[in-house]
């Protein structure tokens, strides 16, 4: 079952002794929006192309046991794409993981932490 993560947790996670892409991966769902600025160590898997991909997601990070989705304010794309995942997830393999999507999304995930470059990268002010 998919659950929420709030923001500060997620920020807390990033800062802890945890391994991107080993312990944790964060997937932004964003399409032309990706270009405004992103969270540190997400991977870009665009909404728009998400279903072709998502065997090859679940095949690459079968072993990774925390995934974080989102889009821009995580109400539609981000969920949609975490229930898809975990659907996915659960049908080819039976392992120990679980499925947040990030609650407000990067428009919200961004403006608390643009300043912090160990959370947020290529931030572009112009852009939101």
């Amino acid at each position: 079952m998919v659950q929420g993560i709030i923001g500060s947790e997620l920020a807390k996670l990033i800062k802890s002794d945890k391994v991107p892409d080993k312990d944790y991966l964060i997937v932004d769902v964003r399409d032309e929006d990706w270009k405004g600025g992103n969270i540190k160590g997400s991977r870009n898997y665009p909404s728009q192309r998400f279903l072709l991909e998502v065997d090859d997601l679940v095949k690459r990070t079968k072993d990774v046991p925390i995934m974080i989705f989102h889009c821009a304010l995580s109400q539609e794309r981000g969920p949609k794409a975490a229930r898809i995942y975990e659907e996915t997830r659960n049908a080819l393999h039976d392992t120990d993981h679980t499925v947040y999507v990030l609650q407000g999304g990067f428009v919200q995930f961004g403006q608390s932490y643009k300043d912090d470059p160990e959370l947020v990268e290529n931030w572009r002010e112009i852009i939101w």
